[in-house]
């Protein structure tokens, strides 16, 4: 390496010398000296620095290959994120899909509890309000029976009094009496009657009205106003 810098010095000094052409910026240079000097820098020159151009042009094929494969290796990694984000979407479709069909099903199978809860609240319901008016009815001819034993009572000792001149006004004392205790018997009966009629629709009532909250309050999460209207035919008013 040291003669192809000695020879470009004395390339540089020939240069410097030489005698210029008139009117020209060029000049004369011997031609000999200068290939001489010329062919001294080639020889000079070291192989490795064409091994070395070898390496650059290898190099740049070597950065072209890598380039290509960087750009392969992005295209397959976009299409597995494509494919991949698909596959996601399908995933997420196919469980809202299946979340929709239970929920669906929750709601169906609550409508039908409640329903099946409400059949069984009127079924009793109308089962008490049936036993408590045979109740009442019961009640009410055995009153109706005592007050007319009582009045059957009442005359035939009426009768029996007045065939006896002697205690005539005695038996109409006692036959009044008898009357008037019939009559407060049989109003008796009827008011209690009444009262266990009153406590036992009372009663059931606020059995319903409980029942009904519960129902209510089940299926509100789901369908509130399906449950108002279920329950509305049923309410009782005395």
């Amino acid at each position: 390496m040291y003669r192809v810098f000695e020879a470009l010095d004395e390339l540089v000094t020939i240069v410097e010398e030489a005698r210029g052409v008139p009117m020209t910026s060029g000049c004369v240079v011997p031609r000999g000296d200068v290939l001489e000097l010329l062919d001294d820098v080639r020889d000079a020159i070291p192989a490795e620095l064409d091994d070395a151009q070898d390496v650059l042009d290898h190099r740049d094929e070597l950065v072209g290959k890598a380039q290509h494969e960087v750009e392969q290796s992005l295209s397959k990694a976009r299409s597995d994120a494509d494919r991949m984000v698909s596959e996601a979407q399908h995933e997420a479709e196919r469980m809202l899909s299946e979340a929709r069909v239970r929920a669906e099903r929750m709601v169906a199978e609550a409508q039908d509890q409640a329903e099946r809860t409400v059949a069984a609240g009127r079924q009793e319901y109308e089962d008490l309000v049936g036993r408590a008016h045979a109740e009442a009815d019961r009640m009410v001819q055995a009153g109706r029976a005592n007050y007319e034993r009582a009045v059957e009572e009442g005359r035939a000792e009426q009768t029996r009094l007045v065939d006896q001149t002697e205690v005539v006004q005695a038996a109409h004392n006692e036959a009044a009496r008898v009357l008037e205790v019939a009559r407060t018997e049989a109003v008796r009966l009827r008011g209690e009657c009444d009262a266990y009629v009153d406590g036992k629709l009372a009663d059931f009532e606020d059995l319903l009205a409980h029942t009904l909250r519960s129902v209510g309050k089940g299926r509100s999460h789901l369908r509130g106003p399906a449950v108002a209207s279920a329950a509305a035919p049923f309410d009782y008013h005395d």
